[in-house]
């Protein structure tokens, strides 16, 4: 592999630099957006993040690649639209991470059908071009055979319609390889704690620091993009002490079940709960994905935690339109997200009615930040936000080249293999995991019998994903914290070794890795966490 994903090399690039055209604050969907599209256009850029590449929210979604049906419901055409031809993009653009995925919504009242079908035909003339798949009216035999495991009674049919699934945190993975394949310096574990700023006043770079070394850097740059998600007002405050927020965190909660809830192809989605939010039930990696709630919550962290009565409605309302009705030992594992919604400036503070849509400021002293948005439309985010650089005169005038750029792992295989089918993420290299594991065979073990995920891929994510710890493969790389917490926690001791022996750590590195790990997966285990 031509490209080193060495942090080692990074730093030397890092090192080399004196000045920077662009540098990022934040690693998630929105930050590695804006990198990936500064480095298309030729700028000279550094991304930090402060803890692991979509540490945070960007790790924590519902996993769709999605216009938004409610969107539409609340008359937002335009963002729909965006958000429809950003889907079709991101599924040519990474088609190793992404999918068509069917959707049904069943009809239990005798409007629900013509309804329903009417306002998806809208959502599939939006798509144009990149549509996914005609929606279509299911009869009431056929919902049951698309959906087993929905509950019949009552029901008079359903509609089938087509949106994209993904696996989110390694997209997040890729687009930094994509980056540094770009010619990026790219750095996990590099918080920033101050902002540099020159005679006039102006934001002329960033403080940080090595959180593995301790080394702290003043890193010059043309511009400084505040890319931080549910964080933007932190670094905006390093700014402007006394800058009223930007950001209303509201927390999603998504509980993860066995695939025997829901056995088939097909997710289910309910248009309207008691809490006025959708919900998915979406098949992913062999379970079943429920979500998700829209809880305001005051502050933003990096592991939020999901509150009784979320739990609870997510059981309940699952309970009505499952045969099985899912109880808290059914739970496999459980995780929260927090949306970094813009705040709303007057009128209703329902999460729901807060806009999608993302929002670029400039400060006086010329910090960009960028906040709102989703995962779906992050290409967009970024070219947006450079746009702005460049109308602001920090950047000089050049095209964006993302709308067509392949992301890291989308290249063809060059020939079929009988590796096992989860292989497929890694797209283009699954050649060379296969490789490693022919170099050492012991490579080709099982992390937990449960599961498919093998030992080659924690030797892949140390050498060329930029993982660092046991909880960035565990949570990042493979999933397992979000498929399995009681597994996640069986396969760390494995995952410490093998980590340790590739980093160049002792036997007390591993030791304290395990424990780090395992407290931390006490959060994703809800009977644990609760003591029942």
């Amino acid at each position: 592999m031509p490209t080193s994903f060495h942090r080692e090399t990074l730093l030397r690039q890092l090192a080399a630099t004196p000045a920077w055209d662009l540098i990022v604050i934040g690693g998630g969907a929105t930050g590695l957006g804006v990198a990936l599209d500064g480095l298309s256009r030729g700028y000279k850029t550094l991304l930090l993040e402060q803890a692991d590449f979509a540490k945070g929210t960007s790790s924590r979604s519902t996993k769709l690649v999605h216009g938004g049906v409610r969107y539409l419901a609340q008359g937002d055409v335009g963002l729909v639209r965006e958000a429809l031809h950003e889907r079709g993009l991101l599924l040519r653009n990474a088609p190793h991470l992404c999918h068509n995925q069917a959707f049904i919504i069943p009809n239990y009242t005798w409007w629900g059908g013509p309804f329903y079908t009417l306002g998806l035909k809208m959502y599939d003339l939006l798509a144009g071009r990149l549509s996914l798949g005609a929606s279509t009216h299911l009869s009431r035999a056929e919902t049951v055979r698309q959906l087993p495991g929905l509950r019949p009674a009552g029901l008079r049919g359903g509609v089938l319609y087509h949106d994209g699934q993904f696996d989110d945190a390694r997209l997040a993975v890729n687009l930094a390889q994509t980056c540094i394949e770009g010619g990026g310096t790219v750095l996990n574990y590099f918080p920033v704690r101050g902002l540099l700023k020159d005679a006039t006043g102006r934001v002329a770079g960033v403080r940080a620091t090595d959180q593995e070394t301790g080394r702290d850097y003043e890193l010059k740059a043309k511009t400084v993009v505040n890319a931080t998600g549910i964080f933007v007002d932190e670094i905006r405050q390093l700014d402007e002490p006394a800058a009223a927020p930007l950001v209303q965190p509201s927390q999603g909660v998504h509980l993860v079940l066995d695939q025997s809830f829901l056995p088939g192809a097909a997710a289910l989605m309910i248009p309207h709960t008691d809490d006025g939010r959708v919900l998915f039930a979406v098949p992913w990696l062999g379970r079943v994905v429920l979500g998700t709630t829209d809880t305001p919550v005051p502050t933003a962290c990096l592991e939020p935690r999901a509150q009784e009565a979320e739990i609870d409605f997510l059981l309940r309302t699952a309970a009505q339109y499952l045969t099985r009705a899912p109880t808290r030992a059914d739970v496999r594992s459980i995780f929260v997200g927090l949306r970094p919604l813009a705040a709303a400036t007057a009128g209703s503070t329902k999460t729901q009615e807060i806009s999608r849509r993302h929002k670029i400021v400039a400060s006086a002293s010329g910090l960009i930040t960028i906040t709102g948005g989703k995962w779906t439309t992050y290409r967009r985010m970024g070219q947006d936000t450079i746009d702005q650089a460049i109308k602001l005169g920090q950047l000089p005038a050049a095209a964006s080249q993302t709308e067509h750029l392949a992301i890291h792992g989308a290249g063809a295989l060059a020939e079929k293999t009988a590796s096992p089918t989860h292989l497929a993420a890694y797209g283009s290299d699954q050649p060379a995991i296969l490789q490693l594991i022919a170099e050492m065979p012991a490579l080709g073990a099982k992390l937990d019998a449960q599961f498919d995920f093998l030992q080659a891929e924690v030797v892949w994510a140390a050498r060329h994903e930029l993982a660092r710890t046991v909880e960035d493969v565990l949570a990042r790389r493979v999933r397992l914290l979000f498929l399995d917490a009681a597994a996640a926690v069986r396969a760390a001791p494995t995952v410490a070794a093998l980590l340790a022996r590739e980093l160049g750590h002792g036997a007390a590195w591993q030791v304290r890795q395990v424990a780090l790990f395992a407290e931390l997966a006490r959060g994703y285990q809800l009977v644990d966490s609760q003591g029942v």
